[in-house]
């Protein structure tokens, strides 16, 4: 019988902290303004292909953003009300999550991390399934640790309810 191993995964902090939750791969891009319901945490935008999902405590890899700079202020708010993702990684820094994370923190004490990882290491984990581990650290160098086995998929969909 074959173990699964864990795998290290170089990133970069765009926002520091520590963070850990079921990877969930979004399969577009995502307004948080608009696409996002900051009370429960669940992706509203009825054309998303994870429409319906809970987000809230998952590791989110997010390939892009889309939409207002408003969507700093609904994530700040999901911070705030405790139905944020856990963490969030991404492909190249977006300025607009990236101050709704700070903000939150400085106003709430409540860290969502947000890195940036290089294009394979993005692929890698979204193939992956099973709990990801964020060390975001301030001098700007951030792990990523995927340790599989735990039941998750990384396309977003679930066999139960969408929203739990």
């Amino acid at each position: 019988m074959l173990e699964a191993t864990a795998h290290c995964h170089p990133a970069t902090t765009v926002v520091a902290g520590h963070a850990s939750g079921l990877i969930v791969a979004l399969g577009a891009p995502l307004s948080f303004w608009g696409g996002f319901d900051a009370t429960s945490g669940v992706i509203v935008e009825t054309k998303h292909p994870q429409a319906g999902f809970s987000l809230t405590g998952k590791v989110v890899l997010l390939p892009a953003t889309k939409g207002s700079s408003s969507s700093s202020s609904v994530l700040a708010e999901a911070i705030r009300n405790g139905t944020a993702p856990a963490g969030i990684v991404m492909l190249s820094p977006d300025l607009i999550v990236a101050l709704g994370a700070i903000v939150a923190s400085e106003l709430y004490g409540t860290v969502c991390p947000l890195v940036t990882v290089s294009p394979p290491v993005f692929d890698a984990l979204a193939g992956a399934a099973g709990r990801i581990f964020i060390c975001a650290r301030p001098n700007g160098v951030a792990t990523l640790e995927s340790a599989p086995g735990e039941a998750g998929d990384p396309s977003g969909s679930t066999s139960g309810d969408p929203a739990g």
